[in-house]
């Protein structure tokens, strides 16, 4: 694979069964409390795994740290909150690397198996195909309220928990049902990401808005004024891209582009067998089991959102 449509991880075959799936992603803290802010960072983490069709085997930690300033109590709790996350996901934190920073950044390498037929690339969706989210949006909208002192407590533990949330179900219902594309949704938001999705492929996405997952409190937040500066880069930078209807409220517009943390995984799955998808979700217990649109053919690869 190339790196011409930014994809979730690298992939290298051992053999002609089985293929490494390597990722890292560490950042500084999207919550205060530092065993929460371990939970976040770890999910995060291993989230590429999950969207390439991969089991997680091990992993490491990558960790800068102010020492002097926070203390080993502090970094204690970062490592317990990323090693609690790497055991409901089966696997154990085999060592990492630390540095001396002013700023605390947190971590991990994630090391998986995939076969190397079954790997899932964030292109190969049809036209037809269902797009399927597996977390509720708005969840950099809410943080930026939470670093704020501008979210209440039940909001705040919601949209941690979202965060800390593996993907680890999801991806085991995708991999038994079978679809034709996956990537998780990041920093580029629902629509940076999906358009990834379409690069170079000739096919759109319609999209309806009151589809989409949002988070209880975030067009609250966007009313009251309070949004993160990357989710208006991204509604700007990806704006080519997006055709909104005249119905669609700013709010929502701005949901779309809303910058994630850990988010849900984005699904291309054959019309045929997208029943079967939601249900297996749900038997799981995703987060969210969203049917959000349908991939289409678009020679300007365009994202319509409708009203």
């Amino acid at each position: 694979m190339g790196h011409e449509t930014g994809d979730d991880a690298a992939v290298y075959r051992l053999s002609d069964d089985q293929a490494l799936v390597e990722t890292l992603d560490f950042f500084p803290p999207v919550v205060d409390d530092p065993f929460q802010f371990g939970r976040v960072a770890a999910a995060n983490a291993f989230s590429d795994v999950y969207a390439m069709g991969g089991r997680p085997i091990f992993a490491l930690n990558i960790l800068c740290f102010p020492m002097k300033a926070l203390g080993h109590e502090v970094l204690a709790r970062v490592l317990a909150g990323g090693d609690s996350v790497a055991a409901e996901a089966g696997v154990s934190v085999l060592g990492g690397h630390s540095v001396d920073d002013d700023v605390p950044k947190y971590g991990m390498v994630v090391t998986g198996l995939v076969h190397p037929d079954r790997v899932l690339q964030n292109t190969g969706a049809k036209a037809g195909d269902a797009l399927f989210l597996t977390k509720p949006l708005g969840s950099g909208i809410l943080t930026t309220a939470l670093k704020k002192g501008k979210l209440d407590d039940v909001r705040a533990e919601r949209v941690i928990a979202i965060m800390s949330e593996l993907n680890k179900s999801a991806a085991e219902a995708m991999m038994e049902i079978g679809v034709n594309a996956c990537t998780d949704v990041t920093g580029f938001g629902l629509a940076g990401h999906l358009h990834e999705m379409l690069a170079k492929t000739g096919l759109g996405a319609d999209l309806e808005a009151d589809a989409l997952p949002i988070l209880d409190g975030v067009q609250q937040t966007l009313d009251a004024g309070i949004c993160p500066g990357g989710t208006r880069r991204n509604l700007e930078f990806f704006g080519t891209w997006l055709e909104f209807d005249d119905a669609v409220p700013e709010w929502q517009r701005l949901v779309v582009a809303d910058a994630q943390t850990s988010g849900g995984l984005l699904i291309a799955c054959p019309p045929e067998r997208a029943d079967a998808l939601a249900a297996a979700l749900q038997e799981r217990g995703t987060s969210a089991t969203a049917r959000i649109g349908t991939f289409v053919e678009n020679a300007d690869e365009h994202i319509r959102i409708r009203a």
